[in-house]
This record gives structure tokens, C-alpha cells and sequence, in this order.
């Protein structure tokens, strides 16, 4: 929040000058970077919920959409799942080789092709509770903060004379939050946790989240350039990970 607010202040003081340090700036451009910049400092629910709509939008016409057997498979997979918290689901699948899921603040949840390979149907539901616990836990209205703050700081840039007309960036930056977020520690862990319990309740191995992390793990180490071996590059803290996943699958066990 600190961060925010030193940006929304550097923002608006610029915008009190045409002229400053001897680069010509954009007063449209500084006024969108300040709005962009105050709006992520008091971003609320319903907003996340309609910036995400619009962004997963753009996402669903760049990508191409499966409506064959992934997409069946999935709609067997999360069978009568419809809503979290009374936020309505949806579920579309990106027919890509990527290794990627994602879930975003309007209730879309969108899963790579290139993952389900790799997956079974309980390492599956598992990875997409862990995407719907970032929802629940308020980890994407986070990302989508940041997004805001990434995007003020490229249209103080792009308001520079020198760089010409400003551009938009603010859909392609929640797009890149969204894709490839990067979270905390124990946002990870939560959402692990989550997993894992999400994974349970829809009659599934309590190791499933555990098994998951594994495979992942396994090829973030064999193919160095996907988004998979950027989010997985930390193997001690992912190796913690599927250490607490495992002992939560145990404690499980032992309890029933």
C-alpha cells in the first residue's frame, strides 16, 4: 500500500507541469497514470470483478477455446461446481501446449490444454482449488492492484514527448498479473492448502495437491523456458511446499 501511495503522489505532482527537467510530458497521460495510480490505492471488489471481466474478454479472443474432449473432460472433472463464496463459475479451456491455470476475480477460470496432459483427473481438481483459494484468499485482487500500479508507472513513460502518443497498457498488464502471477510464500501455501482440502471434499486423493507440485516441479527442471519453470524456479520453496502438502495428506489419512 506504502508503494501505491508514493506513485499516486509522484504521479500527481507531475501533473502540475507541461515542462519539467527539460522532457516535454503528456498531461492526458499523467492524468490517466494518476487515476491509475489513486484508483489502485482503494481498487474494491466489484471493480477486481469488472477488470477481470474485461481482461479475461481479451484473453478469450486471443486464445484459441476447446469445445471438444478437453472441455468435456473438465466439465466432468468440476461437475456441479458453479459458484465460490456466491461468485458465479466459469470454465473455459486454452488449447495451448503452455503448462498454466488461472482464475480471476469474476469467477473465470481458465485452464491450459498443455496442463491437462500432464495432469490426472485428481491432480487436476486439485490444481484448480489452488487457483480458486488466490480467489477466495483475495491474492488476485492483489495482482490486479499491482497491475494498476505497473500500468501508472508505463503511461508516466509513455506521456514523455519524446515517446510519442500514449499507449494503453492497463488490459495487457492485469492479463500478465493473471497469467503469471507470482505470489508469496504463504499466499502459495494457502492456496496449497486449499487445493489440497478442495480436492478431498470432491472425493479425490488427499496427495493429490502433493502430486501435482511433484510433476510440476519435475517439469520446471526439464523445460527451462516455459511459464511453469519461471513459477517453479525456487525448488527449495517448492520442495517445502510439497513437504506440507504431503504431511497435510498424511495428517488426513491418519485422522480417517
Amino acid at each position: 500500500m506504502k508503494r501505491i501511495i508514493i506513485i499516486a503522489a509522484a504521479v500527481l505532482s507531475l501533473c502540475s507541469c507541461s515542462i519539467l527537467g527539460g522532457v516535454d510530458w503528456n498531461a492526458q497521460g499523467l492524468a490517466s497514470a494518476a487515476g491509475k495510480a489513486a484508483t489502485a490505492a482503494s481498487i474494491s471488489d466489484d471493480m477486481v470483478v469488472e477488470l477481470s471481466r474485461q481482461t479475461i474478454a481479451s484473453l478469450d479472443q486471443q486464445n484459441v477455446i476447446d469445445h471438444g474432449a478437453y472441455e468435456k473432460r473438465l466439465a466432468r472433472v468440476l461437475s456441479g461446481l458453479t459458484e465460490l463464496d456466491g461468485l458465479p463459475l466459469n470454465f473455459k479451456v486454452y488449447k495451448t501446449s503452455d503448462v498454466n491455470a488461472f482464475a480471476c476475480g469474476d469467477g473465470s477460470i481458465r485452464v491450459y490444454s498443455g496442463l491437462m496432459d500432464i495432469m490426472d483427473d485428481e491432480e487436476l481438481t486439485a490444481i484448480i482449488g489452488h487457483e480458486l483459494g488466490h480467489v477466495r484468499h483475495k491474492d488476485t485482487k492483489r495482482a490486479i492492484k499491482n497491475a494498476y500500479v505497473a500500468s501508472a508507472a508505463r503511461d508516466v513513460l509513455a506521456s514523455a514527448g519524446s515517446y510519442g502518443a500514449m499507449a494503453s497498457y492497463l488490459l495487457g498488464d492485469v492479463g500478465e498479473a493473471l497469467v503469471s502471477a507470482q505470489f508469496s510464500q504463504q499466499q502459495e501455501y494457502k492456496a496449497d492448502e486449499h487445493g489440497c482440502q478442495f480436492a478431498i471434499e470432491r472425493g479425490k486423493s488427499p496427495y493429490s495437491m502433493y502430486n501435482a507440485l511433484e510433476k510440476l516441479m519435475q517439469l520446471s527442471e526439464s523445460n527451462s523456458s516455459s511459464i511453469v519453470a519461471h513459477m517453479f524456479a525456487d525448488h527449495p520453496k517448492t520442495e517445502k511446499r510439497m513437504e506440507r502438502m504431503k504431511k497435510m495428506a498424511d495428517n488426513y489419512k491418519a485422522g480417517n
